[in-house]
């Protein structure tokens, strides 16, 4: 069950709204190892395999996942927006239904964590907890679920044919900024500055 955070993703900066796909697919393979370990250990003693997987996985939704969060709600969804038009008019009730996704995952996030992290301590979890930890999996699946599959086969696909060049430009540059990343092709031509200011 070895994982890591550190894959090469497919796209670059330069494809900001591919690589908001390829975060997905991080998403989508840390929650499955989170319930992989629900599911096989129920509560009881982890492998040493186990809690090295389990940490990495909770790491990645501490750190990795608030800027994919960003990435989206302050960089890309208020640039959609901007755009006007029927057909822009017609997504912002979804987006809008995305971003009250966030808030919600992010609560399930930290009942998750919580009782992750105390089983990871402890040793064990009890019953009432282990069956509340599946629960809230289980809800987060299904929330991801569908929020994935909206943002990936329809918000997505409107933004890259209503965004200019320029736009997904600035895009990437903001979502390299919150990473710390000044990419070759993106700092040969943009103030290192602008790269770190917060939007």
């Amino acid at each position: 069950m070895a994982v890591k955070i550190g894959a090469t993703p497919e796209h670059s900066f330069e494809q900001p709204l591919g690589l908001l796909s390829d975060c997905h697919r991080r998403i989508e393979l840390f929650l499955g190892v989170l319930t992989r370990i629900a599911e096989d250990a129920r509560g009881g003693a982890l492998t040493d395999e186990q809690r090295s997987a389990l940490m990495t996985a909770l790491r990645y939704f501490r750190e990795a996942a608030p800027k994919h969060t960003a990435d989206e709600e302050q960089s890309l969804f208020p640039r959609v927006r901007a755009c006007g038009g029927a057909e822009v008019e017609a997504a912002l009730d979804r987006v809008a239904e995305l971003e009250a996704d966030h808030k919600r995952a992010d609560q399930l996030h930290g009942e998750v964590d919580r009782l992750f992290t105390q089983w990871h301590d402890e040793g064990s979890l009890p019953e009432e907890k282990e069956t509340r930890l599946r629960q809230a999996l289980a809800e987060l699946l299904r929330a991801y679920d569908e929020h994935i599959r909206t943002e990936d086969n329809e918000v997505f696909p409107l933004a890259e044919r209503v965004l200019d060049r320029d736009t997904k430009l600035a895009i990437g540059r903001e979502m390299a900024g919150r990473r710390g990343v000044v990419p070759a092709t993106v700092s040969d031509t943009v103030p290192l500055g602008e790269l770190g200011q917060k939007r």
